[in-house]
């Protein structure tokens, strides 16, 4: 059991940071200062030495171009850490990047986890931030941070509810005063995604392309529902019947065929949500709507087809990509909440 006193209290100094430890990025944020680190969540792996080339971005860079004893490695894996070791050197480099370096710091962390977080799972976080120099780990559920984050009313006794599509999982709650009413998370987001234009590009046109690749046409042209005006898009990959490079055309219709089976996993999560919600609290959604949020809900006309699907409003948060970890460090601030929200 937390030992939750006033001591705790007075000890939240300004090195306490929020971390969204995400399957495709990490977002840190620093009390007093904002989001100071915003990079990909791999590492790069020299596989004769052992030895960590790169981490972030730099690593994200090194993707399908590195010499063959190097190897990009994503530690997390449907929003949950799949390489121990690797995840706790990520935190580690991220911490250190947060604190201008210094080594001497030790702070207390507020981390975002997916909300059907299996108990070896939450302690595999622990452990991971705590080996990496945490002096104290707090979790709590993404898509709740995700919703203080957006600024929606959570304290007020109405319904609230919040869909964060990341890149590991889609996390869908609903909270009132301050408590979470419901909470579902299904392991499709953004990579489903990825891997869907991949698979389809290779069944279609025998053309293999990398992750990089798939990500560029999804953020290019990726779509959930007819766009006003049709988009094409060149890509570059390898013919796998003659095994030399190609260029090929695609359209945003491909795409959006390619991406149907990933997208109707997220909104029928969401209908199924909204089955299950006290009445009270569904006629409070109907006026107030769904909020979009993580860096999956950008994804085009994706608010619209959510609202073709259910009926209801739906609105896009302002900064998607950095809601949990604002919700996140807003709870630095606020002792109270947090003890409200952190799990066990």
């Amino acid at each position: 059991m937390r030992n939750w006193t006033s001591g705790s209290i007075l000890s939240f100094f300004s090195n306490d940071l929020a971390i969204d430890l995400g399957t495709s990025n990490t977002l840190v944020f620093a009390k007093g200062k904002g989001v100071v680190v915003s990079e990909p969540s791999m590492v790069a792996v020299n596989q004769k030495t052992g030895r960590i080339e790169a981490v972030g971005r730099e690593a994200k860079d090194m993707l399908g171009r590195t010499p063959g004893n190097i190897v990009a490695i994503r530690p997390m894996k449907d929003g949950v850490i799949a390489d121990f070791e690797h995840t706790e050197n990520m935190l580690d480099y991220f911490i250190k990047k947060a604190h201008n370096r210094s080594i001497l710091v030790r702070p207390r962390i507020v981390i975002g986890v997916p909300s059907e977080i299996t108990q070896v799972e939450k302690r595999a976080v622990r452990d991971s931030a705590l080996k990496a120099r945490a002096a104290e780990v707090f979790l709590v559920e993404q898509a709740v941070a995700a919703a203080i984050g957006t600024g929606l009313p959570i304290r007020e006794p109405t319904g609230n509810m919040i869909v964060d599509i990341g890149g590991g999982t889609t996390d869908i709650a609903v909270i009132s005063m301050t408590g979470i009413v419901y909470s579902r998370s299904v392991r499709v987001a953004g990579d489903e995604m990825d891997q869907a234009i991949i698979q389809f590009i290779k069944r279609k046109y025998n053309l293999l392309i990398g992750e990089r690749t798939a990500e560029e046409i999804k953020i290019a042209m990726g779509s959930s529902y007819p766009l006003d005006s049709a988009l094409t898009m060149e890509i570059k990959g390898r013919d796998l019947v003659e095994g030399v490079p190609k260029i090929l055309v695609i359209s945003d219709e491909e795409i959006r065929e390619a991406l149907a089976e990933t997208v109707n996993v997220i909104t029928d999560a969401v209908r199924a949500a909204l089955e299950q919600i006290p009445p009270e609290l569904s006629a409070d959604i109907v006026d107030r709507g769904i909020v979009l949020t993580g860096g999956g809900s950008l994804l085009k006309n994706l608010d619209k087809r959510l609202r073709e699907e259910t009926g209801l409003p739906v609105s896009m948060a302002d900064d998607p990509l950095a809601s949990v970890v604002l919700g996140a460090g807003m709870m630095l601030s606020d002792f109270n909440l947090l003890r409200k929200l952190c799990l066990d």
